[in-house]
């Protein structure tokens, strides 16, 4: 990507459908990358936490990650999410990611060996030294038990190539410490589609976005009206879609955003264990927010237009 400024926007954590032998699904994920495209989103963020990348092999892992890169054909940018709690091996994978053409690399802070802040700088340090790529850090303690604190992501934010962070710690005082610590130059993404428009305020530039799998359309125009600061507009869209964002959430990610998928039958509702189906009383809620929204019929018509 020669041009950072085209990281920004909305970017969708995208998900990665499976058949039901739990394979890959190629042919419903390029069409999922299509609709995204079309549906006007600004980059794609391949091998996240939406996308079950965790229970993918490496191989699976950088599959998912070349064919974001070929159907998307560079209309986008593609994001290639590369974390983990050993830090050679999460350089290998990059580096794979690297040669393979991704934009940019999405880093989740170390979990289960929970390092200490210094060892926190040293690891996303080690990461950018070993590659050309831009690196966005990735906080989500609620997953990690691990916390980017703001005078570390300072450090960080110092280190040429570590260019943003998707801040997903769900605590806006850290935030607006976070974004009084750095410069312009370095950006900052709202981590949960519930707080894009208070992290604009704060000078944020996107949001990576759970949602925008369904509604790439209607959560791109919010995170546009966000980042250009037409806030009576974005407060509008907001309290049209908030409603989807928290049922997005009523049971871990990605479940009720794949549940969602399925019903309007763009993917096969396919997990791989240790994630399960959602409960009946979860799936009914979840269907009533969206049939209320009108959500359901207006995906299933975009999506087979």
């Amino acid at each position: 990507m020669k041009d950072l400024n085209q990281l920004r926007g909305c970017g969708t954590a995208i998900v990665t459908p499976f058949k039901r032998d739990e394979s890959i699904d190629e042919a419903a994920y390029r069409r999922l990358v299509e609709f995204q495209i079309e549906g006007g989103v600004d980059f794609i963020v391949a091998c996240g936490t939406t996308g079950e990348s965790v229970t993918m092999t490496e191989d699976e892992q950088a599959r998912v990650v070349e064919l974001t890169i070929e159907t998307s054909a560079g209309r986008v940018p593609v994001v290639a999410g590369a974390g983990g709690y050993n830090t050679r091996e999460v350089i290998e994978k990059m580096r794979r990611y690297e040669r393979l053409g991704a934009d940019a690399i999405l880093s989740v802070t170390p979990y289960y060996n929970k390092p200490a802040q210094e060892g926190l700088y040293q690891h996303y340090r080690a990461i950018a030294d070993s590659t050309k790529l831009p690196v966005i850090l990735y906080s989500v303690q609620g997953r990690t038990s691990v916390n980017l604190e703001p005078a570390t992501v300072a450090r960080l934010a110092e280190i040429e190539n570590i260019v943003g962070i998707k801040e997903a710690s769900g605590n806006i005082a850290q935030i607006v410490e976070i974004a009084s610590l750095v410069d312009e130059r370095f950006k900052l993404f709202a981590g949960d589609d519930a707080v894009v428009l208070p992290v604009a305020a704060l000078g944020g530039v996107g949001v990576v976005s759970v949602a925008s799998n369904l509604l790439p359309r209607q959560v791109s125009d919010l995170c546009h009206a966000c980042v250009e600061g037409r806030f009576d507009e974005a407060r509008k869209l907001n309290r049209q879609l908030t409603p989807i964002f928290k049922a997005m959430f009523i049971e871990s990610n990605p479940i009720p955003v794949k549940a969602a998928l399925a019903m309007t039958g763009m993917v096969e509702e396919v997990y791989r264990l240790p994630l399960t189906p959602m409960s009946k009383v979860n799936r009914a809620k979840l269907e009533e927010v969206l049939t209320e929204a009108g959500v359901l019929a207006k995906v299933s018509k975009q999506a087979t237009s």
